[in-house]
């Protein structure tokens, strides 16, 4: 039985992405053996793969900087509408210039972050649905400690590749505790535009 990382949907064959959500489907675990002591992770079929729009939800949720800006955000939506009427009124102006300027003072980072987020991931959704393969080599696996996203500590994977003898590296961060062919030296798939190498992403996306 196969099951969807991203909305727990389960599926009786293996599928590259998840038909519900669109997100891509690590393929099944396999440990090394001693008929077979080196792992070689599954090939990504070609482009264009079929990645939903309502993937680029996913990753956004699972960011704890997309979530916290989005907080900002609405907080500062909420003082801005709360404290620009007040402000144009004599009475109340003392109260409302206050809650303006909080407003845009959490309103403007937040909106700036968000939108930068928003861009990231974007991205991210472009290179795996279009992306050039290479295989490259994860170089670190770090959990966070001091944060958690809907009870869960986020997991920062970095890994390296090269494009045309040009070396490259990439930094994901994740929810999913990355297994045991994740791990510092293993081999892994990293797709890539080929307008922008530098824009990557590791296949399938933990």
């Amino acid at each position: 039985m196969i099951t969807c990382p991203w909305c727990g949907t389960s599926y009786s064959s293996f599928l590259s992405s998840c038909q519900r959500c669109g997100g891509p489907i690590p393929p099944p675990e396999r440990a090394p053996s001693a008929e077979r002591p080196e792992f070689r992770p599954e090939a990504p079929p070609p482009p264009p793969r079929t990645i939903s729009d309502s993937f680029l939800w996913k990753l956004l949720f699972s960011d704890g900087w997309a979530i916290a800006s989005a907080v900002f955000v609405l907080l500062g939506g909420i003082f801005t509408i709360t404290g620009l009427p007040l402000s144009f009124a004599i009475v109340t102006a003392f109260v409302g210039i206050p809650f303006l300027g909080f407003g845009l003072l959490f309103l403007a980072p937040g909106a700036v972050i968000l939108y930068k987020r928003v861009e990231h991931f974007q991205t991210i959704v472009k290179v795996l649905r279009e992306g050039q393969s290479v295989l490259g080599r994860i170089t670190s696996v770090d959990m966070n400690p001091g944060v958690q996203v809907n009870g869960r500590n986020p997991w920062t994977i970095g890994y390296e590749y090269a494009v045309l003898g040009a070396a490259h590296e990439g930094r994901v961060t994740t929810l999913n505790e990355p297994g045991w062919q994740l791990q510092p030296g293993r081999a892994a798939y990293v797709l890539y535009l080929s307008d922008q190498p530098e824009s990557s992403a590791l296949y399938p996306h933990p």
